[in-house]
């Protein structure tokens, strides 16, 4: 079965949402020429606010695409909601079911139809304390290396300003930000879109773990050298890892009680890539 939307719901989206985000957000944007105009497409992303995937859709819309999410299962089950979700043609994910990996059996249909599919390979919004990426998971390099989509790497800046994410650092510049929405004054939204990553090198080889993570680790280095140009910065030597760091804790944490420690539980903020990647990989 192919990808479904209905034109009026996306045409209504447009109407709406386009002049709010222009009152909104001031706007830098770069790059919008790497963005192909057909075919089937991968948008990847940094993540540094609940607010950037409106911005960065308005972005990708005014590049000449229509952009579609991989959205958490449990707002298709709000009345309103589940009518504009499914009628723009966002693809449902059941992170919380074994079948997680049905997400992302339903985002290949939509590239092999066409479509633009907007994805954080993080998987949430980053735990960097300076707000760099972290490590990502393997979900957009498997797409791509599926159905030959392109990955076109795109980095976002501000919206951090506008609402940062309240399960951040609290150190760092993540520490710095005061929690909430703050639309005053107005915040510029800086976004950059690089040209697609070249991922030719992995298209004959089988895809196991070291293949999937190299492509990956290719398509961070690229979100990752587009979001250092914005800020005028070095990112750092090393990406951060959340995982490692969670693992680091909870191993401090059962040290510093006596007996068993509790079992490792994982994050509620697991991402959508994450939770199909371990159906998909059988960890």
């Amino acid at each position: 079965m192919g990808h479904g939307y209905s034109p009026a719901w996306r045409k209504l989206t447009i109407v709406i949402l386009r002049p709010l985000l222009s009152g909104l957000l001031k706007r830098d944007w770069q790059g919008q020429g790497n963005v192909p105009g057909k075919g089937g497409l991968i948008i990847a992303s940094n993540h540094i606010s609940e607010s950037d995937p409106l911005a960065l859709a308005h972005f990708v819309y005014e590049s000449g695409r229509y952009p579609v999410y991989l959205a958490k299962s449990t707002l298709f089950d709000v009345r309103f909601l589940r009518g504009v979700l499914r009628g723009t043609g966002q693809i449902p994910v059941h992170r919380d079911r074994a079948d997680a990996a049905l997400a992302l059996e339903d985002a290949e249909k939509a590239l092999v139809d066409g479509e633009c599919l907007m994805f954080y390979p993080e998987g949430s919004c980053t735990r960097d304390p300076e707000l760099w990426p972290m490590t990502g998971q393997t979900g957009v390099a498997r797409m791509a290396l599926r159905t030959g989509a392109a990955v076109v790497p795109v980095a976002n800046w501000g919206a951090h300003e506008l609402l940062p994410y309240k399960k951040g650092e609290q150190k760092g510049l993540a520490g710095r930000l005061k929690k909430g929405f703050h639309p005053f004054p107005r915040k510029t939204m800086k976004v950059i879109a690089g040209p697609p990553v070249d991922l030719s090198r992995y298209r004959e080889r089988p895809l196991d773990k070291g293949t999937l993570r190299a492509a990956t680790d290719d398509i961070m280095d690229a979100i990752t050298g587009l979001l250092a140009e914005l800020r005028g910065q070095r990112p750092p030597a090393e990406r951060y890892d959340h995982h490692k760091v969670l693992e680091e804790r909870r191993r401090a944490g059962a040290a510093a009680v006596p007996g068993p420690g509790p079992d490792g539980v994982a994050s509620p903020d697991a991402a959508v890539s994450e939770a199909a990647e371990r159906k998909a990989d059988g960890s």
